[in-house]
């Protein structure tokens, strides 16, 4: 009962993260905006990879310890596809390239996909609250 607890308390913490990383790209594109995306990326990315972690140990008894563990987790669990563990393993690695957005051209890039990444990870919450019966 208390992981199930745990696991609601994340579903919330992502869903908070992802309205919030909705709700910037929403905003015309200005240096401020972007930037302020990114940052709401980071914190959205932590709140998804940990709400699988707790699913994957609540629903399927499986510890992973890694955002990229994780999600091939995810995959072989079939939450995700074989395409949307591949975008996430992408998105793990622009995550960790987001401590070098003073250079340009890496904010730009990873500005240029987050809209995908949103996507995926709202796709991955959705399955995991109706997978779990949060809704």
């Amino acid at each position: 009962m208390e992981r199930q607890y745990k696991l609601e308390m994340k579903a919330r913490v992502a869903k908070r993260a992802l309205d919030t990383l909705k709700e910037i790209m929403a905003e015309p594109y200005s240096v401020i905006i972007r930037d302020a995306a990114i940052q709401r990326f980071e914190y959205t990315f932590e709140a998804i990879w940990k709400l699988i972690k707790g699913y994957l140990i609540e629903r399927e008894g499986i510890v992973c310890n890694s955002p990229k563990s994780c999600f091939r987790e995810a995959f072989r669990i079939h939450l995700i596809d074989e395409d949307e563990s591949m975008q996430a393993l992408y998105m793990t690695d622009d995550r960790n390239m987001t401590t070098h957005t003073y250079h340009e051209d890496v904010a730009e890039e990873i500005y240029r996909e987050l809209a995908g990444y949103y996507g995926l990870m709202d796709k991955i919450y959705q399955s995991i609250i109706r997978d779990s019966g949060l809704e």
